[in-house]
């Protein structure tokens, strides 16, 4: 009896060692109930909400001015053009622009001669240029813009534009190249002059020489500045600055020379014409002939349109009128533009009798003078 007694006492006594075995450290937690257990798939997940900072940036308005422009490459991918992009002569470039209506810029040379390698399209969703077999003489700003329309009348949408000053480069072609071998740049104390010697290679270094006394002027940015994109300016013209003068560019182990430039000083200041009017007789007989000139002084580049009224108009009566204009130089270089109109009427006739009257204009307004001419 005492040997099963004591072999119980031992068993309960290794059942009780079994479950203190199981038991954590005294110095851990222990763990609760589904602790590290993998989430069930079907339950919802808060989202995370983000740090002030980022949504501030979510919020924020997008630019006022964003770029509408796309270029084509070669590969036939589209891609948003740099400020200036160079590429190789005789690449065709395409430009699309996003909207219904878009209005175009591109350099004046394209305009000026009507040139069949450059087509403007207006498809429903963009505009498109393309120009084919392109030259350094495209060298130039291309840009466009969307248009806000009101039934016919539209105006720029200054949000909504797009731009790239491209760079044809062509072997043997540093300057863009110049429709004439000399050209006239006037020198005006009240705007800013342009000595356009415009480069194709963007890395070119350009400098700028008179030709006589022969050296070289440099561009210090106080007087004068060279932009790549559009020349030497003369910040403060002045009649020092006149005289012959040429530029010089350098890459790639190369140079050349540029077209010669005539700068002259111009002494009238800007403003509507200065117009003054002379009648041949201001008093006539019947039979006589009948000249009226009306003449203007300006500056040498400023054109100058001229409109007459006359006594005979309404009744049609037949005149002739002649525009012409020319330079006249006033010494120390300084430089006038003359134009003048001639209305002649032959054979007078009684209903000749009355006010003659000119108005010339220019971009800055305009100016109307009469003279009267009367029967003896």
């Amino acid at each position: 009896m005492k040997v099963w007694l004591l072999l119980a006492l031992l068993l309960v006594l290794q059942a009780l060692e079994d479950v203190a075995g199981q038991h954590p450290p005294k110095n851990k937690r222990p763990k609760e109930p589904g602790e590290n257990r993998i989430k069930p798939a079907n339950k919802k997940v808060k989202p995370k909400i983000p740090k002030t900072k980022d949504r501030d940036s979510a919020d924020d308005p997008a630019p006022k001015n964003q770029s509408i422009m796309v270029q084509m490459t070669e590969k036939g991918r589209f891609q948003k053009p740099a400020a200036t992009l160079s590429l190789a002569a005789g690449q065709t470039l395409e430009l699309r622009c996003k909207g219904s209506k878009i209005g175009w810029s591109y350099p004046a040379y394209l305009d000026t001669f009507k040139d069949s390698r450059l087509s403007v399209k207006q498809h429903e969703r963009y505009g498109q240029l393309t120009l084919v077999n392109s030259t350094a003489a495209d060298t130039g700003e291309f840009s466009c813009w969307g248009q806000l329309c009101t039934g016919y009348v539209c105006t720029k949408d200054e949000t909504r534009t797009g731009s790239t000053y491209i760079f044809f480069t062509e072997k043997g072609e540093l300057f863009v190249p110049s429709p004439s071998y000399f050209d006239v740049v006037y020198l005006n104390p009240d705007r800013q002059a342009v000595v356009p010697c415009r480069v194709t290679v963007p890395s070119a270094k350009v400098t700028l020489h008179r030709e006589f006394p022969a050296k070289e002027i440099p561009a210090n940015g106080t007087d004068i500045v060279y932009d790549m994109k559009r020349g030497f300016v003369y910040l403060q013209p002045h009649s020092d600055h006149q005289g012959v003068v040429y530029c010089k560019a350098e890459a790639g182990g190369k140079s050349q020379i540029s077209v010669k430039y005539q700068l002259l000083y111009a002494e009238v200041p800007s403003g509507p014409p200065s117009t003054t009017i002379l009648a041949s007789s201001n008093r006539v007989n019947s039979g006589d002939d009948l000249s009226v000139l009306c003449t203007v002084l300006g500056e040498p580049d400023v054109e100058v349109e001229f409109r007459w009224i006359y006594p005979g108009q309404k009744d049609e009566r037949p005149v002739t009128i002649q525009d012409t204009w020319r330079l006249i130089h006033r010494g120390l270089g300084h430089t006038t533009r003359i134009s003048q109109s001639v209305l002649t009427v032959e054979d007078l006739e009684t209903i000749d009798a009355g006010y003659y009257i000119c108005t010339a204009q220019n971009p800055q307004g305009q100016t109307t003078v009469a003279a009267a001419v009367a029967f003896s």
